[in-house]
């Protein structure tokens, strides 16, 4: 039977190329898919770890890592370096010019370091630093410039004890500015954006750094090696020796660490932190299992419809062999060997094309300098290569299981009748009626458990409550498409019934054989319906990301000043002066400003107290500068709005009163005093942490804080990236900390642009498959229909008007199937988004009215041309030769 099989496969190569493009199509799918996920991933966890660069373990504590413990760890075997990582900052002054940036000491080991020297050298000596090219352009310096780095230590009384600087009785003292002369030596690069919030850190050596850390923990100078002890670290990473066991090294760290320590992996702890910002829910790894479930599902759909198609018009070959003595089981075999090759070659071409397209696509976003940090090829995995040669092989054999079998039960002589004769009625069938309505309706009720279970539940079992039901009610509506696609296409028809004759022939061809139709609906059915599907998914997941990010991100830009300002005069002000607010709100890319009092305050409830960062705005213009002002909703002079965390450890309810006791600071930055207790009643939002309340309930208090902080919105927070610098730059003659929330947002806004534009990679090849769908099937189509076409010609019908005949049905046909797609695809997408986002908050529905119009536009010449073609084969086809028999 191989002998025959091949000789089959030969003689059948034209049509055996239609279903193997569709096969090649759906595998180079899956394949794209398997490596976008994993690009996906490695993307999205390089960019949230990259401040720790190539370390192969990540070391994080609660309570802090001291150096005795750093050094602990750092002698365990099979550690080759460790350094500690802890939040520091310096203010930084070159003549009027002012900064204050982030700082860090140089790493003890080159896969350690997470910014790369550009010119220069990295600091080898107390007093040198070196710094972000960015920065060292606004400061106006260079390699070998002198930079000074002004601290602020406290200085007590000579009553005061030295060591604290505190007396229980009456506590005195003042900060002073403390100049140090630093030299530059090198510039730097942060091309990971590692340091994306603070606009890039300055490199120390790590006796400055402790040092300085030691003096922010203490408030004194700090100037022997045994104060540095009481600076802490948040984190450590490791780089190991080469050779040596991870699991072993975690395990030896593990049982020497400090008690609340957590050592991972630098993937394990990049997890963490995405799944800290999801909200505990694995979104990526979830969206990608999603991708890929659809990418199989579709790729059987339009395996399975082209292969029957194929395999049904070779029935009367099939029968001819029964004729010249085959059995039934050498028949069965012969086809599925033969499904069996073309369905492995075609697998092997598919997963070569899903690997040059993946690559290929990765290798543009790459030069589109998005932001994101791309790999520059992509990863081949065991699963890349198996998934898509085992499911293209055994999904064509599985859809050539049917067609065999029906083929093989019909008698010889009875199959040897022609098959292509047009059939005016079918035979209904009401279990596959019954079957369809079942497979639906079970269907959507398990996309709707699915959307529950994804707000509430597992996210996992979400998915796969979810792919099932999708699968399920798809496959319902494909299997009663014969019973509601040719109504709904002959509907369609009538209205163009009276346009011409051709219109009319059409029209009546589309109903004439129900089965036929929904065959060729369905293969355009499939691929819209993918398309409008990720479509709709993709914007109503940047749409819920985006209100995701504003909830985590309510502030753009914040603007604190500590100091006072300093007129001409010698007299003093508010840290933060309306010149200064002015300032902010004239740099391009600021919409709106707001200057408020940040400070603390003694919240009590209860008998319970706690003391939480605070402030106080005015409800108007916080509503104007916030991303989400709800967040403010119920504010007044007689509100507090509390954050949902800090209500929930002190049991405080909405409408409950509570007592705040706000901190007095003077102008030196010393605590004197507090301000008088007020009672207000609580508001609970989505405030992300601390208290807000207005400037009118402050007063009451009695606290004469100064205004310290300045807030501001950009127009486009993806614009981040070049108006803080300039905010920055405005204020370079002004000590100020600037912290550009809207750096940490807009980073994670292009981890999802980069998500989404994997997804139009995706989109570009689902529409390659809707197009390869229906042109397969339409064509397939108009071929059987050779005799019916030459008939028509002999009575009277025009070139002209068979060729506009078969335009006009394919176009009819391909349209209702687009529509109908396109709606089915909205449907499935808002599922997916509320079943895999649903856990992280609101879900915020979208339909992309723009793809969804182009894809039924396409849809629609998919259709023109895939009749247009073979219809003029056909019409150039004398009728006595259309009429001979094969």
């Amino acid at each position: 039977m191989w002998r025959l099989t091949l000789a089959q496969m030969r003689r059948s190569l034209g049509r055996l190329t239609a279903a193997g493009l569709a096969i090649v199509i759906g595998t180079a799918f899956v394949a794209a898919t398997l490596i976008a996920g994993g690009v996906i991933t490695r993307t999205s966890y390089d960019a949230v770890s990259a401040s720790y660069a190539d370390a192969d373990l990540v070391a994080t504590s609660e309570g802090g890592l001291t150096a005795a413990d750093l050094a602990t760890l750092r002698d365990t075997p099979g550690v080759e370096a460790l350094d500690g990582r802890r939040s520091l900052r310096v203010e930084l002054v070159s003549g009027p010019q002012r900064a204050v940036p982030e700082v860090a000491a140089v790493a003890s080991d080159p896969r350690l370091e997470a910014q790369e020297l550009v010119s220069g050298a990295f600091p080898t000596a107390v007093g040198e630093v070196a710094v972000p090219g960015p920065m060292a352009e606004r400061l106006g310096v260079g390699v070998g410039d002198p930079l000074t780095a002004s601290r602020q230590v406290w200085t007590p009384d000579a009553a005061q004890d030295p060591a604290t600087g505190t007396d229980p009785e009456e506590p005195a003292g003042t900060w002073t500015n403390v100049p140090e002369e630093l030299t530059v030596v090198g510039l730097l690069s942060d091309p990971a954006g590692a340091f994306a919030e603070s606009g890039g850190a300055v490199l120390v050596v790590a006796d400055d750094a402790d040092r300085w850390a030691a003096q922010d923990a203490t408030g004194s100078v700090v100037g022997s090696s045994g104060d540095v002890a009481t600076a802490t670290f948040t984190r450590a990473v490791i780089a190991l020796t080469d050779g040596a066991d991870v699991g072993q090294v975690t395990a030896a760290l593990e049982a020497t660490a400090p008690e609340g320590t957590t050592i991972r992996t630098k993937d394990d702890e990049a997890a963490a932190k995405v799944s800290e910002l999801t909200n505990g829910s694995d979104i990526l790894t979830t969206i990608v299992l999603g991708f890929a479930a659809i990418a199989l599902l579709v790729a059987a759909l339009v395996i399975s419809n082209t292969f029957q198609v194929l395999i049904a018009q070779r029935t009367r070959a099939l029968a001819l062999l029964r004729c010249v003595g085959a059995d039934k089981r050498q028949l069965r075999r012969s086809v599925l060997q033969e499904a069996g090759l073309l369905g492995l070659a075609s697998s092997a071409l598919g997963l070569a094309l899903g690997v040059g397209l993946a690559q290929v696509t990765l290798s543009v976003l790459g030069r589109m300098n998005s932001g994101v940090p791309l790999p520059p090829t992509v990863s081949i995995t065991s699963a890349v290569v198996l998934a898509p040669l085992v499911v293209g092989t055994l999904v064509t054999v599985m859809a050539a299981l049917a067609p065999a079998r029906a083929a093989t039960k019909v008698a010889p002589l009875a199959a040897l009748r022609p098959a292509d004769a047009p059939t005016l009625a079918h035979r209904r069938s009401l279990p596959r009626l019954v079957l369809a309505v079942l497979l639906t309706v079970v269907g959507a009720a398990l996309l709707g458990l699915a959307v529950v279970v994804g707000q509430s539940s597992d996210a996992f079992l979400a998915l796969g409550i979810g792919v099932l039901g999708g699968i399920l009610s798809f496959v319902g509506v494909l299997v009663g498409a014969v019973f509601w696609v040719p109504r709904v296409v002959g509907a369609a028809g009538r209205l163009l019934a009276t346009r011409s004759m051709a219109a009319k022939l059409a029209a009546a061809n589309t109903v004439r054989n129900p089965r036929r139709t929904a065959a060729t609906s369905a293969a355009l059915l499939i691929g819209v319906t993918l398309v409008a599907m990720m479509s709709t998914g993709a914007a109503s997941t940047r749409t819920t990301l985006d209100g995701a990010l504003d909830d985590q991100f309510p502030v753009d830009v914040a603007i604190s000043r500590d100091a006072p300002a300093v007129a001409a005069d010698g007299t003093t002000s508010d840290p933060v002066t309306p010149a200064l607010v002015a300032t902010v709100a004239d740099v391009p890319g600021v919409i709106e400003t707001v200057a408020l009092r940040d400070l603390f305050v003694q919240l009590e409830f209860g008998g319970a107290t706690e003391w939480t960062d605070a402030f106080a705005i005015d409800p108007a213009a916080a509503g104007a500068v916030l991303r989400a002002p709800s967040m403010m909703a119920g504010l007044d002079d007689s509100t507090a709005v509390l954050s949902s965390g800090i209500a929930e450890r002190l049991g405080i309810s909405a409408g409950d009163r509570v007592t705040l006791t706000p901190e007095l600071v003077g102008p030196d930055g010393v605590t004197a005093a507090t301000g008088e207790p007020v009672e207000l009643t609580a508001v609970l939002t989505d405030l992300p942490g601390g208290v807000a309340f207005t400037p009118g309930a402050l007063a009451r208090t009695g606290a004469d804080l100064p205004t310290n902080q300045v807030w501001a919105r950009l127009a486009d927070s993806n614009d981040a990236s070049t108006v803080v610098p300039a905010i920055e730059d405005a204020l370079s003659e002004t000590a100020v900390q600037i912290a550009g929330a809207a750096v940490e947002r807009a980073m994670f806004q292009r981890i999802i642009d980069t998500l989404l534009a994997v997804v139009v990679g995706l989109l570009g090849v689902a529409v390659v498959i809707a197009l390869i769908g229906v042109a397969n099937t339409l064509s397939l189509s108009v071929l059987e229909r050779r005799r019916e076409s030459a008939t028509l010609r002999a009575i009277g019908l025009s070139r002209r008007q068979l060729r506009a005949m078969l335009a006009i049905e394919g176009m009819l046909i391909a349209g209702v199937g687009a529509v109908i797609g396109a709606v089915l695809g909205t449907l499935y997408g808002w599922a997916g988004v509320a079943t895999l986002v649903g856990s992280m908050g609101e879900v915020r529905l979208d339909v992309p009215w723009g793809q969804l119009g182009l894809v039924v536009l396409v849809a629609l010449v998919a259709g023109l041309l895939a009749s247009v073609i073979p219809g003029r084969a056909a019409a150039r086809t004398s009728p006595v030769a259309a009429l001979a028999v094969d």
